[in-house]
């Protein structure tokens, strides 16, 4: 029989066209999403909508591929072309409303929501990706309990209309996860299995409880039983290396585990195509790591996708953190300068502020630097550690009332505070004083009393809380009294006691430190000038004079008493 050759190769182009199709379905797709190849993903989608352009849901995952990358403005692109060819499409109303949320535009939000669930039928999905919506946010910024409830009560409908939809599950339960309500999660990723019991995400999910809670040993379990499901799903790998990562921060005798991360999320990333979405992933994670190491990699990374056409602009954020991390201050002002004045206003968060501040005060624009790190206080007020480097950053510039009023401000709202910070806050009120008191500026400032209150208030608290007085303390107490005193001739003896305090609790130590020393003439002179001109006893002031030149023999004020009391 002779086979007419034109007409087989018509079969097997079909042949060829079938699979590809099969190869490029919309579930396909979905899987690549779920499996975060997101640039295959994008590749197989843009694909459908011309092959299968009237189809809406093809440009939704699209653009849902693109929010969850942070390129909103893409996503709303593909949302708009969904509903130009739907103007009933609930999955695109639903991006839209995403896009809103975003944006923080409430009422865009509701009412796209709104719209989108007008339009359901029977399909539970517009309300899995309502629930997915209250998910996203920007880098650094929790879920809010008010979001997560929002989201909790749509799915709660969606269950209603779809109890055997393993997605939803799984959404629902990453969103009590957000608000760490393990119990209620575990049942939602639980359920997900009942409902599919070859759902490597549900695995997963256990895990990322586990990991929650401390126990590594249970969520490693759950991990390698996903990837026992599905052994090239590569979240079980990004989860993996997290909580490695987790694992090593929490107990130093697993400080392996940081490096076993690193080699999980390189495998993670080898399933997920490598592309420059994914890398930007791991971009995130090595931000996470908060490792000198690991901003030496992520600026080595960063530098590499910012020489790629198809890089986000976020890689600048990138390069500036970790620029600022490895001290190349001027690449870091550089690379943050990029982002801020290129990025969509709306992609700016906090922390960005708060690099752009360091970045300027390391370069030396401390004035702006402090405006910068009072910004990113402004927008997040759970930054209240900035006060302490703009706290910092003014006293290394001799802004000592700035540097006072800023490390207050850090005690009164950080819970990080120690008594040293107290300790920085008295003596930056000190040193203004001492600054004011010596001025030789004309007309000559009178020196604010209210400083020494001020720094009194500190020093107090110290000794107060402090398991033993602080001998450094007991000094600068006896040094802000004794500037108390109108007049030295008619002293009150102020500064007195804690003059007797810090010598009791110097020579206490053993051994006596040489820095000790001048501290000691100036308590023994401070005492020696009280009983002659106080207290009108020669031999005790003979007596402290002489311990001062003990300690400091070229002592000028007790060599003068000696040689005005020679016989």
């Amino acid at each position: 029989m002779k086979i007419n050759t034109k007409v087989a190769a018509a079969v097997l182009g079909l042949v060829f066209m079938g699979a590809a199709a099969k190869a490029q379905s919309l579930d396909d797709a979905r899987k690549a999403i779920n499996a975060e190849q997101y640039q295959k993903a994008k590749s197989m989608l843009k694909n459908l909508t011309v092959t299968e352009a009237s189809k809406d849901e093809n440009y939704f995952y699209l653009g849902w591929v693109y929010l969850i990358q942070d390129e909103p403005d893409s996503a709303k692109l593909w949302f708009n072309k969904g509903i130009a060819v739907n103007p009933k499409s609930a999955l695109n109303f639903v991006g839209l409303g995403a896009v809103a949320r975003l944006d923080k535009d409430q009422n865009g939000m509701n009412t796209n929501f709104n719209t989108a669930v007008s339009f359901v039928k029977k399909d539970s999905k517009p309300y899995v990706y309502i629930g997915k919506s209250y998910l996203l946010s920007p880098p650094g910024s929790p879920i809010t309990p008010a979001d997560a409830n929002a989201g909790i009560a749509i799915l709660r409908k969606d269950s209603t209309l779809n109890p055997k939809d393993p997605e939803m599950f799984i959404t629902l339960g990453n969103l009590y996860l957000s608000q760490l309500r393990n119990t209620e999660a575990f049942s939602s990723f639980t359920s997900a299995l009942d409902v599919d019991p070859k759902s490597a995400a549900a695995k997963v999910a256990l895990g990322v409880i586990s990991k929650y809670a401390n126990n590594f040993d249970d969520a490693e379990t759950d991990f390698k039983a996903a990837l026992a499901l599905d052994p090239n799903y590569g979240p079980a790998y990004r989860e993996w290396a997290e909580t490695d990562l987790r694992w090593a921060l929490n107990d130093p005798k697993m400080a392996s585990k940081k490096a076993e991360g690193v080699d999980h999320y390189k495998k993670y990333l080898s399933l997920t195509d490598m592309s420059v979405e994914s890398q930007m992933r791991y971009a995130d994670f090595l931000i996470y790591a908060h490792d000198p190491a690991d901003y030496q990699i992520l600026q080595q990374v960063a530098t590499g996708l910012s020489k790629s056409a198809s890089s986000n602009l976020k890689v600048y954020r990138y390069l500036a953190y970790s620029a600022y991390e490895n001290k190349d201050y001027a690449n870091g002002l550089t690379a943050i300068n990029t982002w801020m004045t290129k990025a969509d206003p709306k992609r700016i968060i906090p922390e960005d502020y708060l690099y752009l501040g360091r970045l300027q005060i390391a370069t030396g624009s401390d004035s702006l630097g402090v405006q910068s790190l009072q910004k990113a206080y402004s927008l997040d007020s759970t930054q209240a550690d900035v006060f302490l480097e703009i706290a910092k950053s003014n006293f290394a510039h001799k802004k000592y009332a700035l540097a006072g009023d800023a490390y207050r401000t850090y005690i009164s709202k950080s819970k990080k505070a120690v008594l040293n910070d107290y300790l920085s806050e008295a003596l930056s009120y000190y040193k203004e004083f001492t600054t004011q008191y010596y001025s030789k500026a004309t007309p000559k400032p009178v020196a604010d009393t209210s400083l020494l209150t001020k720094a009194d208030t500190a020093f107090s608290y110290i000794q107060h809380k402090a398991a033993a007085p602080v001998a450094i303390v007991a000094l600068y107490q006896a040094r802000e009294q004794d500037y108390k005193e109108p007049d030295r001739n008619t002293s009150k003896g102020l500064a007195k006691p804690y003059y007797e305090q810090f010598i009791a609790l110097t020579l206490a130590k053993t051994p006596l430190k040489d820095s000790d020393k001048p501290f000691l003439a100036e308590a023994y002179d401070y005492l020696g000038r009280y009983y002659e001109l106080v207290g009108k006893d020669d031999v005790k002031a003979a007596d402290n004079y002489s311990k001062a030149l003990s300690y400091d023999p070229a002592d000028k004020q007790a060599l003068d008493y000696q040689a005005r009391h020679k016989k």
